[in-house]
């Protein structure tokens, strides 16, 4: 069961809002087992309209779109959508009732251009918006699905929910989809394929693998297809097993709501342990990550940004001659500042970064993207060195996350070192 979802609205294509609904539509329909074809983005015009929704005819057995159902003169779906099934408006009491209620609750007076919003498609199953004026309209043709909902999110989910999902359940036989995806750190999307080549050769026609990359990170998400739940399951649950074992030294979670960040956060609610941070070209992105997860303040004692090397040797404490020696720039300068972070908020760990994050160098002898994280932990320092290229929000980027993840490994091997103790 395929579905095609079109998004109107020249606010959409001028990039005055964010479409944020065709994204949330593909979750929803994906979970009961309609596969999205494609998603397409068109102006509020008549021809447009009609051309999408006929390509869309020939693609998929489900057409859903949003927006253009307001009441005022650039809003057209609902007429084109009446004219292309040569059909007519017809008055509807209830809905011309709704919206006076809901009018009424606001105070708001109620006009000539609103009762237009009860006037709809005669062919048209009518799918009443209990959150605003603009209802949603379900067609039927060649055993064809169109529906046409308000471009307003809110408005749109709560059709969605209460109309629309509970009704292509009971109309079609779906299949079962699932999803498992699994987050990996501090390896390219190539070398993981390059370790997953049989694994994905094994993996039966109903299961397939997709890579999902970004700075620092890669995501594998297994997707299985089929007709009965329980051995499909039973499929998906044994070849995320496998992925795992292979995959064990760089997994940090499942699903989506697992990040470095929140894996961090967990490892040190749960031991107990304190962190700070010193970061300099990574100008606070770290201590960002780390506080947009709740219960950063059950770990998190502070952070200092430290950009300059006044600051480094005022604030922090790192010697002059130490920078003078080695430049700001070295493993010399990030164990250092590890170790005077450590120290100044008397933490069990402390992160540290310098570098240069482009687009020019400062005086050092170390080129642009090559950035240096120090890691200060109870069982000692150490620094590594890193070159992360251009351009500058992908460095900071990618040695924000390269941070935390050494700071997870340090975490984990000392955890190790102590049970073995």
């Amino acid at each position: 069961m395929k579905a095609e979802i079109i998004t109107i609205g020249d606010e959409i294509l001028i990039g005055q809002i964010v479409d944020t609904n065709s994204q949330w539509l593909g979750q929803r329909l994906n979970e009961i087992g309609v596969s999205i074809y494609q998603i397409t983005s068109i102006q509020d015009d008549k021809e447009h309209i009609v051309k999408a929704v006929e390509e869309a005819e020939q693609n998929a057995d489900i057409v859903i779109m949003t927006g253009g159902l307001g009441p005022t003169k650039d809003d057209i779906t609902k007429l084109t959508l009446t004219e292309y099934f040569d059909d007519e408006l017809t008055y509807h009491k209830e809905i011309e009732n709704h919206i006076k209620h809901l009018f009424g609750r606001i105070k708001y007076k109620f006009t000539d251009m609103d009762l237009q919003q009860a006037m709809l498609p005669s062919k048209a199953t009518i799918l009443k918006n209990h959150l605003g004026t603009a209802s949603g309209m379900w067609f039927e043709r060649n055993n064809k699905v169109f529906i046409s909902l308000p471009g307003v999110p809110n408005e749109m989910k709560g059709l969605i929910a209460t109309s629309v999902l509970p009704i292509l359940r009971e109309k079609f036989h779906l299949p079962f989809i699932m999803h498992k995806t699994l987050h990996t750190y501090g390896l390219g999307e190539s070398r993981v394929s390059e370790r997953l080549t049989d694994f994905e050769h094994s993996l039966p026609d109903s299961i397939k693998l997709a890579y999902l990359p970004s700075y620092g990170r890669v995501r594998l998400r297994l997707t299985a297809r089929g007709v009965e739940e329980k051995p499909l399951k039973s499929n998906l649950d044994e070849k995320v097993t496998q992925l795992k074992d292979l995959v064990k030294d760089i997994y940090v979670g499942e699903e989506e709501n697992t990040s470095i960040e929140r894996s961090l956060n967990e490892l040190l609610s749960i031991r107990k342990l304190t962190l700070s941070m010193a970061e300099s070209c990574t100008g606070g992105n770290i201590s960002k990550m780390i506080t947009s997860i709740p219960g950063a303040s059950n770990f998190l004692k502070g952070a200092l940004v430290a950009y300059n090397a006044e600051v480094k040797t005022k604030l922090l404490g790192v010697e002059e001659e130490l920078i003078t020696t080695h430049s700001v720039v070295s493993r010399e300068v990030a164990m250092d500042m590890a170790l005077r972070c450590q120290k100044l908020f008397a933490t069990d760990y402390a992160v540290a970064t310098t570098g240069n994050a482009g687009p020019t160098t400062d005086e050092t002898d170390k080129t642009v993207g090559v950035v240096i994280i120090g890691i200060a932990s109870p069982s000692g320092v150490y620094a590594e060195e890193f070159f992360f290229g251009k351009p500058r929000a992908k460095v900071i980027e990618r040695a924000s996350v390269k941070a935390l993840e050494l700071l997870r490994k340090e975490i984990l091997k000392n955890s190790v070192n102590s049970l073995s103790d």
